[in-house]
């Protein structure tokens, strides 16, 4: 049983609240049942769990003010998850890419939508929010487990490549199978030299008055419009 806050697996979860720390450590921290189930079924080892004490949850014992302590989310969870951070590369056939999105619940958003809808990857490109952090990680609803997502250039992504747009694009219609979808922050939307490198710019239609969409609204479109996982050769 924990019961000091001064326990060194106590300080090692609010150290891995800072970015900085999880870059340098290669780790994460999960709250909740939920994300930790989700990471034991993708095969994912976590590196310990704690508990509040008397919960039912597998792990180490905590006294519940304690746990409550170090939760990000002030959710009162009952379980928290330290995991080893993947490294991964950008994998196909789908991809959406994202540039200066940073908004950890837009990018964690966004992660959960690509799996659910196409069984695709999420590439993060200069200026987004860690997907690791304790907002994206939660917003993503485990699926950062079974699709973690790759930091690499606009051109290490699958062609051929859309850039949504705001304005001035073709409407978006059905896509192929094998595309990546590049999407940029709401404000700014992508860079010229992120356009160049795309096949075409296609923007979804909206009402009159109407500015713009969210950026996970927008990548839950695209991706329902790229063809069904079944006829991009992916395994159900």
């Amino acid at each position: 049983m924990i019961a000091s806050p001064d326990n060194q697996k106590l300080k090692l979860v609010r150290k891995l609240a800072e970015r900085r720390h999880r870059d340098r450590e290669g780790l994460f921290v999960t709250e909740g049942e939920d994300l930790l189930e989700a990471g034991l079924r993708a095969g994912a080892q976590p590196e310990l769990v704690l508990t509040v004490a008397g919960s039912g949850v597998a792990g180490e014992e905590v006294e519940p003010e304690l746990l409550a302590a170090v939760s990000q989310l002030g959710s009162g969870t009952r379980a928290v998850a330290v995991w080893r951070r993947p490294e991964t590369q950008p994998e196909g056939p789908a991809n959406v890419y994202l540039h200066g999105v940073g908004d950890p619940g837009n990018v964690g958003a966004v992660i959960r939508t690509a799996q659910a809808l196409v069984r695709g990857s999420v590439v993060l490109g200069p200026g987004c929010a860690d997907p690791y952090g304790p907002k994206a990680v939660r917003a993503s609803m485990g699926a950062i487990f079974a699709s973690p997502p790759a930091r690499a250039g606009v051109e290490e992504t699958v062609a051929p490549r859309f850039a949504l747009v705001a304005h001035g694009g073709e409407p978006l219609g059905a896509l192929p199978g094998q595309a990546t979808v590049c999407l940029g922050a709401e404000r700014e939307g992508l860079p010229d030299a992120v356009i160049e490198r795309c096949d075409a710019q296609l923007t979804i239609p909206l009402l009159p008055g109407a500015e713009s969409l969210n950026v996970a609204a927008t990548a839950a479109i695209a991706c329902e419009r790229i063809s069904s996982p079944a006829s991009a050769g992916i395994d159900e």
